[in-house]
């Protein structure tokens, strides 16, 4: 009678299967030799575990770190090993052989690896625990982002991103051949939220957008992953101001339970809960930057710098560095957003967290009429918008939302310095590759 053949199992379930025959495939994450006895450490997605072999056997094989194998062999207990258990090597397979002079090791630490290797060579910066953390992170972020909009009745959509006019008008735009015109990639995926709501009333969407910007700074991307959303029947910023209090505080909520230890080794503190972040008046902070700090430079919009000091301020006042900043200067934001009162503010707000802004929102203007003066007072003909202001007349409700960029967030979350290093291959002015 034939045997039956064992399945691949994953490591972190190695513990309930003592004393077992099991078959488990992962990289060479260390090796260790002790007399006659060596000791391989395996690594997989799950986790690591400790290998049992001859050191004759070792050699036998030719191992190396980073060599991708498969073993076969007995679980036992063992105190003495990290996981409380161990794997008794029966026989050994090598899947296939990493290069001998590799630039670093996923066991060693990286603190001394610039960026620009980590980056060059992903996947095996991935398997370091310092930067496989960072996108288990930003999974997380993203998880739990879908569900919290999920439980609110938000329907997730799926928009284009070739497009044949701009969002925000026809600067920043990456043009592209599209067969006998010229097309763009979207900058934002405003214009198809705004049509989401106009038939499913609550939407968001998860994407890249692209900005043709010449940055060549730390917090600047030209493609970048943006967390989306649109609500309709609001009766001012305040309400998108309020879901996102509540959104970011679930989701944050989220990633202190499921990791926790992780943000641990990058933050003082778990994640801060935001429903009582303050929210300012634009002019109010101007007036709070020029006392606290003495700063008289700011008219229009906060600089990198004005941003920091908000958070520090908003921390004294709050225990949280974090504040929500409302009605900027109208004439500084898209020309889609709605006025606030009748002194050239805006109904548009940005959040700061930890000194950086994340989140950019507010709410929308709903009439055709108005979008329409609202691009003229800009000096641009509302026919070439034709096609989105056509939705309008579909019955539009008032209606607002917000943008996250991801990196960003994942950034502030871990306190990352730059964020090149919460994106697997980043796209800015000089980097196309990998």
């Amino acid at each position: 009678m034939a045997t039956a053949a064992i399945g691949r199992v994953f490591i972190e379930t190695l513990g309930e299967s003592a004393p077992a025959e099991v078959l488990i495939r992962g990289w060479v994450y260390r090796l260790r030799i002790l007399g006659k006895t060596a000791f391989l450490i395996l690594r997989d997605c799950t986790g690591e575990a400790q290998c049992v072999l001859t050191s004759e056997a070792l050699k036998t094989h030719r191992l190396k770190s980073e060599d991708v194998v498969e073993v076969r062999g007995t679980v036992r207990t063992e105190p003495r090993a990290k996981a409380g258990f161990e794997v008794a090597v029966a026989d050994l397979r090598v899947l296939n052989r990493a290069a001998a002079n590799l630039p670093f090791l996923a066991s060693h630490g990286i603190e001394s690896v610039g960026l620009e290797t980590l980056l060059q060579y992903r996947p095996l910066a991935l398997r370091t625990e310092a930067v496989g953390d960072i996108f288990r992170v930003q999974a997380a972020l993203l998880a739990e982002f879908r569900a919290g909009l999920g439980r609110r009745h938000f329907t997730e959509i799926v928009t284009s991103k070739i497009v044949e006019s701009g969002t925000e008008g026809g600067t920043s735009l990456f043009a592209i051949d599209y067969f006998d015109r010229v097309a763009y990639l979207a900058q934002s995926p405003q214009f198809y939220k705004e049509h989401g709501v106009a038939g499913f009333e609550r939407v968001f969407e998860t994407g890249h957008v692209y900005r043709a910007e010449p940055h060549a700074s730390s917090r600047h991307l030209t493609e970048y992953y943006s967390l989306d959303l649109e609500l309709a029947f609001i009766e001012g910023p305040e309400e998108v101001i309020e879901l996102e209090r509540e959104l970011l505080t679930e989701m944050f909520e989220g990633l202190n339970a499921r990791l926790g230890r992780t943000l641990l080794k990058h933050r003082a503190a778990p994640l801060p809960s935001l429903l009582r972040v303050p929210c300012w008046e634009f002019g109010e902070c101007l007036e709070r930057l020029r006392k606290a700090f003495g700063r008289g430079d700011l008219a229009e919009d906060l600089d990198p710098e004005g941003e920091r000091q908000l958070c520090e301020l908003a921390r004294q006042a709050s225990g949280v560095a974090a504040v929500f900043v409302l009605g900027f200067p109208l004439a500084a934001r898209p020309f889609y957003t709605a006025p606030r009162g009748s002194a050239g503010a805006a109904a548009s707000f940005d959040l700061l967290f930890e000194g950086i802004e994340i989140t950019t929102g507010g709410q929308r203007l709903h009439h055709r009429d108005d979008l329409e003066s609202a691009l003229r007072a800009r000096s641009i003909d509302p026919r070439g918008f034709e096609r989105h202001l056509a939705m309008f007349d579909l019955g539009m409700p008032p209606h607002g939302g917000l943008a996250i960029g991801l990196e960003r967030l994942t950034c502030q979350v871990l306190g990352l310095p730059n964020v090149r290093q919460a994106v697997l291959y980043p796209r800015d002015r000089y980097r196309l590759a990998p």
